[in-house]
C-alpha cells in the first residue's frame, strides 16, 4: 500500500500490547509492511507484561479474552492468569510474524505534524540517544492503562522503606515477615492482597471507598475440554459467544435501566455478609453508592484475607507518609517496612501519552488537560491529521471484554487507511464539527447511566465528565466503527 506520491506508507505504531500487536497483524493482512512498532520496554506485552504482581489475572473469562481470529484452546483456567495471557500475545506475534517489526527500548517522547510536508516527525529515545523518524501515519496503541498513578500524599517521597506500585512490582523484595501497607482497593489490590497477606507479619489495607465485589468463579479447565477446543474450534466459539452475550446483558442495568441492578446488588450484599462475619469490618466494606458506579470487582478470597488476624482495614484518611510509616488523620502512626500502591492508572485529567503537536502548533496534551480527553469515535482528533488511537477516549468498558473494542478500533483504523489511499490524499483529519457532534451525543447518553449516579471514580474527570467509558452496548460501538464516514473527514492533497 503506497502513499499519494507512490511511495510506501510509513506507519508508526506505538506500543506492543494487544492493540499494537493486533494492529500490526491487520496491516500485514492488508499487504502493508512499511510499519514499525516502537516499544519503550525490552519485551512486548503492554499491560500484561507490566502487571505481573502476585495473583494477576484477567477478570473477563479466558475464552472471550483473545483475538476473534486466533482463539486459544490452551487456557488452563476459566480466568486466565497473567503469564498465560502474556504467552498468548507472544504466540500471536510469532505466528503472524510481527515481532520483527518491533523496535524495543524505543520510548516515543514526542510527535510533531509537519504541515508543509503532511507527515509526522516522531522523536524517539533509545539507549539515552534521541533520533527523529518520519511517519505518514501515527497509531497510538499504548492504551489507557500504561501510566501508573502514584497517590498524591504528603511526605511519600520521605518514606525510607520499600515503596512501589503494583504495575512495577519488585520481585526481588522479600515480603515474608514484613509490615506491609497497601494503599488502594481497586482491581489490582483485590487480586494481590490475598496473595501477600499470608506472607506478611502485618498487612494494613488503606481504603478510601469500598468496592462492590462479586465472587470470581474460577476453576481449572480440564485436559479433556482443552482437547475438545483444539479439535473442535466451533465448541469454543459457542462458549465464547455465550460469555459475550452474558456479559453484554449487564449493559442493560449499567446504561439502560439501573433499576435492573436491584437483584445483583442484593446478591453482592449477601455475599459480603456470608464472607465477613465481623459486623464492624462488614460495615467498613459495605459500599454506599450504586453498584456499577465504580468498577465492579471479582474475588473469592479478598474478604477472607481481610478477616485474618494479621490483616487490618483502615478507612481513616492518610494525613502523611513519614520516614518509617503512615500517619492517618486521627493522628495514629503506623510503622511499615513496605508500602505497595494499588492506586491504578492515570486515565483522566492527564495529558496525551506523549507530547503531540498538531496543526498550527496545537498541543494535544494541553487540550486534554483543559477539557478532558476527547476524540471522534475514540480514534481521531480534530487538528491532528493521520493520527489514530486504538481504544482512545470513551472506549473503555465496565461490563465486557476490551479485546472486542480493540478489534473494532483496529478494523476502523484499517478502513481509514484504505479511505485515505482511495482518495489519493496525503492526509485525513476529522472535522471539528463532527467530533463535537459525536461527543455531545456521547455525553448526553451518560446522563441516564449508573456511572453518573454520584460516586467518584477513575472514569470521571475532576469536573465530573466521563471521558473513559463507552456508555452502552459494545455491538453498537462496532456498528458505529464498521465503516468510515468520509464526509466527517477533510482529505488534503
Amino acid at each position: 500500500m503506497s502513499s499519494s506520491n507512490g511511495a510506501a506508507l510509513r506507519i508508526a505504531i506505538i506500543g506492543s500490547g494487544f492493540s499494537g500487536i493486533g494492529m500490526a497483524i491487520r496491516l500485514r493482512r492488508m499487504g502493508v509492511e512499511s510499519f514499525t512498532i516502537y516499544e519503550a520496554a525490552a519485551s512486548l506485552g503492554g499491560t500484561w507484561r507490566d502487571n505481573a504482581y502476585p495473583g494477576a489475572a484477567c477478570d473477563i473469562p479466558s475464552h472471550l479474552y483473545s483475538f476473534s481470529f486466533e482463539l486459544n484452546p490452551a487456557w488452563t483456567r476459566t480466568y486466565a492468569p497473567q503469564h498465560e495471557i502474556l504467552d498468548y500475545l507472544r504466540h500471536c506475534a510469532h505466528k503472524y510474524d510481527v515481532e520483527r517489526f518491533i523496535e524495543y527500548r524505543s520510548h516515543v517522547r514526542a510527535a510533531r505534524f509537519v504541515e508543509a510536508e503532511g507527515f509526522w516527525q516522531v522523536e524517539i529515545e533509545r539507549d539515552r540517544a534521541i533520533k527523529t523518524i518520519e511517519a505518514d501515519i501515527v497509531i497510538a496503541a499504548n492504551g489507557p492503562l500504561s501510566r501508573p498513578a502514584l497517590p498524591q500524599i504528603a511526605g511519600i517521597e520521605r518514606f525510607e522503606g520499600k515503596l512501589f506500585h503494583s504495575a512495577r512490582w519488585d520481585r526481588d523484595y522479600a515480603l515474608e515477615g514484613k509490615r506491609i501497607a497497601v494503599i488502594g482497593t481497586g482491581a489490582s489490590a483485590i487480586q494481590f492482597v490475598p496473595h501477600i497477606q499470608p506472607r506478611a507479619a502485618q498487612l494494613t489495607v488503606f481504603q478510601r471507598t469500598p468496592p462492590w465485589i462479586m465472587p470470581r468463579r474460577d476453576r481449572a479447565i480440564s485436559e479433556r475440554w482443552r482437547w475438545i477446543y483444539r479439535h473442535m474450534p466451533f465448541a469454543q466459539r459457542m462458549v465464547r459467544a455465550a460469555i459475550y452475550w452474558q456479559h453484554e446483558s449487564r449493559a442493560l442495568g449499567f446504561a439502560v435501566e439501573p433499576r435492573l441492578l436491584k437483584a445483583p446488588t442484593k446478591f453482592a450484599l449477601s455475599y459480603l455478609a456470608h464472607k465477613v462475619k465481623d459486623p464492624e469490618l462488614r460495615a467498613q466494606l459495605t459500599p454506599n453508592y450504586v453498584l456499577g458506579c465504580k468498577r465492579v470487582l471479582l474475588s473469592s478470597d479478598y474478604y477472607r484475607a481481610l478477616a485474618q488476624p494479621n490483616a487490618e482495614l483502615v478507612t481513616d484518611t492518610i494525613r502523611e507518609v513519614v520516614a518509617d510509616g503512615i500517619v492517618t488523620a486521627d493522628g495514629t502512626h503506623r510503622p511499615y517496612d513496605a508500602i505497595v500502591c494499588g492506586t491504578g492508572f492515570q486515565v483522566n485529567d492527564v495529558d496525551a501519552p506523549f507530547q503531540v503537536t498538531g496543526v498550527a502548533g496545537q498541543d494535544l496534551g494541553e487540550m486534554w488537560r483543559r477539557d478532558g480527553p476527547e476524540a471522534y469515535l475514540g480514534a481521531s482528533v480534530a487538528g491532528f491529521p493521520n493520527l489514530f488511537f486504538v481504544v482512545g477516549p470513551n472506549t473503555a468498558l465496565g461490563h465486557n471484554s476490551m479485546i472486542y473494542m480493540i478489534e473494532s478500533h483496529i478494523a476502523y483504523i484499517a478502513a481509514c487507511i484504505r479511505a485515505l489511499q482511495r482518495s489519493g490524499a496525503r492526509t485525513m483529519e476529522v472535522r471539528a464539527e463532527a467530533q463535537q457532534s459525536w461527543n455531545a451525543r456521547l455525553q448526553a447518553r451518560f446522563a441516564r447511566t449508573v456511572w453518573q449516579s454520584g460516586c467518584r471514580s477513575y472514569y470521571l474527570t475532576q469536573a465530573g465528565k466521563n471521558t473513559a467509558l463507552w456508555p452502552g452496548f459494545t455491538f453498537v460501538f462496532r456498528r458505529n466503527t464498521r465503516r468510515v464516514r468520509t464526509a466527517d473527514y477533510a482529505f488534503e492533497r
